[in-house]
């Protein structure tokens, strides 16, 4: 599988690193449509994402979630979700397997759309098993407004007592812990400390974007349509990610839905890009792509873009994995 901008590294490593379970849409890729309607010529990005294994794979993308293996001063690894989307199982096959990832010990949710959370009910199977469900929880980190949506999707995860004569059923064992979806209010998660970063998704939705990362400045911003000014800039005037204020970010890990245009929910890759010059990261990595997006092709394309404005961009891609260090 070909690397991302000659910096990732497959296999076990001893430092912290990235790992990218998914950068596909929520509908993922390949487009059903695309297969049992196929249109003539068929679609060459869904097509071609079912004829190769994994691991050669790049246009096959699961709903877009980042596994952060943290390895802290004392040499342990600690492993932090970033959403748990509807194909949260099929990543733990395709890539805890090829990555040797044994387990995870927390998860940080961007938001409580579909892509980012239906995939709760399976934690269980990366959990120890346990029939009467005595083990440790692992710890979640969420909004309020993403809690209460939880407790209705998933009552049975968030109740904490059974009721009189309810029977023990074997279910995943979450702790849930409330952020706030300030820049002003950062929270740590096994260990690293992240800082929230509210985005527009949607003129009447805010989702969660998350800076982190000391030596290595990592921005994450999965679902975005707009960045609001506060997060741009902070509430003092002091820019929390632009590389004029805090400093320029290491990477900056962006939404891109559509190639052309522009949609109402999401950046499309006119905007993205407009994104990336206004914060000027030393790189970016592109997420949330539908089968408009062709990696090989398109990442040539940003190649060409990259030489001319002097900033790295690429494509992610499910499997892709970038030692950093988080220290």
């Amino acid at each position: 599988m070909e690397n991302a901008s000659n910096i990732s590294e497959n296999g076990k490593c001893d430092s912290s690193s990235l790992i990218f379970l998914g950068t596909g849409c929520s509908s993922a890729v390949p487009n059903v449509l695309c297969l049992i309607q196929p249109s003539n010529p068929p679609c060459q990005v869904c097509t071609q994402s079912l004829s190769l294994p994994p691991q050669q794979n790049p246009n096959y993308r699961c709903n877009t979630s980042l596994l952060i293996d943290y390895c802290n001063d004392d040499g342990q690894h600690k492993y932090i979700l970033i959403d748990v989307g509807k194909t949260f199982r099929e990543q733990v096959l395709r890539w805890f397997t090829y990555h040797q990832i044994p387990q995870v010990d927390s998860i940080i949710l961007t938001h409580e759309h579909a892509d980012a959370l239906l995939g709760l009910d399976d934690v269980r199977a990366v959990q120890p098993f346990s029939p009467t469900n005595d083990i440790q929880p692992t710890q979640i980190y969420l909004t309020q407004y993403a809690m209460d949506s939880v407790a209705e999707k998933f009552p049975y995860l968030v109740q904490k007592k059974l009721k009189e004569g309810q029977e023990v059923r074997r279910v995943a064992q979450l702790e849930w812990n409330i952020i706030k979806s300030d820049i002003e209010e950062p929270f740590t998660s096994s260990g690293l400390q992240f800082v929230p970063l509210p985005v527009m998704h949607g003129e009447d939705y805010i989702s969660l974007g998350f800076l982190f990362g000391a030596r290595f400045r990592i921005a994450y911003v999965s679902d975005v349509s707009r960045f609001p000014a506060n997060t741009e800039h902070g509430s003092f005037g002091s820019a929390v990610i632009l590389k004029t204020g805090a400093g320029q970010l290491d990477l900056l890990i962006l939404d891109t839905l559509y190639k052309t245009g522009s949609h109402n929910t999401h950046f499309c890759l006119p905007q993205t890009l407009d994104a990336v010059k206004r914060l000027c990261p030393k790189r970016a990595l592109l997420i949330g792509m539908t089968h408009e997006f062709d990696h090989h092709k398109d990442n040539q394309a940003l190649t060409e873009w990259s030489r001319r404005e002097g900033i790295l961009v690429q494509l992610a891609y499910d499997g892709l994995r970038i030692p950093i260090d988080l220290k």
